[in-house]
């Protein structure tokens, strides 16, 4: 039962992300939005999932790890109706959010409790695979359900499929799921959590103005400064803390600070190129939602069936070769991509987006096995909710950065290209300022008369050269995480292949209660 609860919550709180991902250029054209309004319809989501998924994991060890559980579906049927009833992008802002503290509740709290439920590290890898198959279960049938409802109704429905779920959820749960908690005595550390939701939110924010703009400008250094000082307030904070909310010695776990490490370059790299390949099935090659949507599932269907198989032979193949492997998948997937344009056939783009898949899925299960396994069984908790967190604020800067790089590279490359297609004269130079002051997807806005299919084509190559900054820069991001992982995921073996464990005093003291043992996992 805690098994099934727990893969109901995870399939919950990702349902929206390619639901909404593969339905962007629908809620472009419907609200007329620039690219950076674009961007913030997903870091909306992500930001509030990045910010307080550590005070979800702490709330949940100290309080009631079920109590947190539910209020995560209930925050996340909410958000879910406070977007389908938007007419306005600052309402779906609102319901992302929502939405997004929803999933932070979810997400720590569903490992804790298997964690809880599983002691035995061996065992919990087969059950940690069954959760991470859910995650990718709903990224894969977010975006095919987004597509059929798109199909046939508007953009604004996509958000119904996630209330019904939340709330079967909840009424199971309320009844079956049995509560539990940490075995030690704490606190919120509520220092550290206003300083890391401040230094993560103006972080993205700083990043998403400074692209849409200049990185000189006065609210971006504000942004970015604000972001530098609460991040080192935390660090302040949690050292002196009695009960962090993110113990600092944590990281002394080569396992657990490798992971968290390789999660946030990773979904820095992915999640934003997700954004990016999303919006060039809509604007290049032109497909519907349902069309985008089948696509995307290569992606997470390929994803998904190599998760399982991970998670079953962790104990045999070492996490390093695993999580290395499948991030170099990751980045020749990518490098392979580099070519596709606005002809490019479903068959061309097909065995690429299933080998970037496949990657995904050798490293999802064995990261986040890791990270929990590689620290005290009590702190399970907080290792889930501060590998998440690392992976939400990598997830949050993909959309930003990239999105940013998108617009500045297509932006730049637009009068070329307008001048190869023999657009010029005041008619190039209104769409060249109207796509640098509000993206891409403002050349519908000025009227074109008969040059409409050399503007467009134009419009689709700028944007090609923008697609092919960005993945290299996601290859070159996930290839780093590939370095990480050879070199940090040491595994010393014995004999028999079986991982050893050494555990290794991170206290000042025998007796200081605030510095846990860390736990150096070297293998599964």
């Amino acid at each position: 039962m805690t098994l099934l609860m727990a893969c109901l919550g995870v399939f919950v709180a990702y349902l929206p992300v390619t639901s909404v991902s593969v339905s962007l250029t629908a809620i472009q054209s419907a609200l007329s939005t620039n690219t950076s309004q674009l961007s913030w319809v997903s870091d909306a989501f992500v930001l509030p999932m990045a910010a307080f998924i550590l005070t979800a994991g702490v709330f949940g060890d100290v309080h009631g790890r079920k109590k947190v559980y539910l209020a995560g579906l209930l925050l996340s049927a909410a958000g879910a109706a406070t977007s389908l009833t938007a007419h306005s992008i600052g309402q779906l802002w609102a319901g992302q959010a929502l939405s997004g503290i929803g999933a932070a509740a979810l997400l720590p709290t569903t490992l804790a409790l298997i964690s809880h439920a599983v002691p035995d590290h061996r065992e919990r890898g087969k059950f940690i695979g069954f959760w991470a198959m859910c995650l990718l279960g709903a990224l894969a049938v977010g975006g095919v359900i987004a597509g059929v409802i798109l199909g046939h109704t508007g953009w604004r429905w996509i958000f119904l499929v996630p209330i019904p779920v939340a709330l079967l959820a909840f009424g199971f749960s309320l009844k079956l799921l049995p509560e539990s908690r940490a075995p030690r005595i704490g606190q919120l550390d509520w220092p550290g959590q206003i300083t890391a939701a401040l230094a993560i939110t103006a972080l993205v924010y700083g990043v998403i103005q400074g692209g849409e703009g200049s990185f000189g400008d006065t609210q971006v250094v504000l942004a970015l400064a604000v972001a530098v000082i609460s991040g080192t307030l935390f660090v302040v904070a949690e050292r002196r803390s009695a009960h962090p909310m993110l113990d600092l010695a944590l990281f002394r776990s080569p396992g657990f600070t490798a992971t968290t490490l390789v999660a946030m370059v990773m979904f820095l790299g992915m999640i934003g190129f997700f954004f990016v390949l999303s919006l060039y099935f809509g604007m290049v090659q032109h497909l519907d939602t349902l069309g985008t949507a089948w696509r995307m599932l290569l992606i997470t269907g390929a994803a998904l069936l190599v998760s399982g198989v991970a998670g079953r032979i962790m104990h045999k193949v070492s996490p390093r070769l695993l999580i290395t492997a499948g991030l170099l998948m990751v980045t020749a997937a990518l490098l392979t991509l580099l070519d596709a344009d606005a002809s490019t056939s479903f068959g061309s783009l097909s065995w690429r987006l299933v080998l970037l898949g496949l990657g995904m899925g050798f490293v999802t299960t064995p990261m986040t096995a890791v990270a929990v396994a590689s620290v005290p069984h009590p702190l399970a908790g907080m290792a889930a909710a501060g590998n998440n967190a690392f992976r939400q604020v990598g997830g949050a800067l993909g959309p930003a950065v990239l999105g940013a790089l998108l617009t500045s590279r297509a932006a730049s490359a637009l009068p070329g290209r307008l001048s190869d297609a023999g657009v010029d004269g005041p008619l190039a130079d209104r769409l060249t300022e109207a796509v640098r002051d509000d993206g891409l997807g403002a050349a519908a806005s000025v009227p074109l008369g008969a040059r409409t299919g050399q503007v467009w084509g134009a419009v689709g190559d700028a944007f090609l050269d923008g697609m092919r900054l960005c993945l290299t820069v996601s290859a070159a991001l996930t290839f780093l995480a590939a370095v990480l992982a050879f070199v940090l995921l040491r595994p010393r073996a014995n004999r028999t292949g079986t991982a050893k464990v050494v555990r290794e005093s991170a206290a000042s003291t025998p007796s200081s209660p605030k510095q846990p043992e860390a736990v150096v996992n070297e293998g599964a």
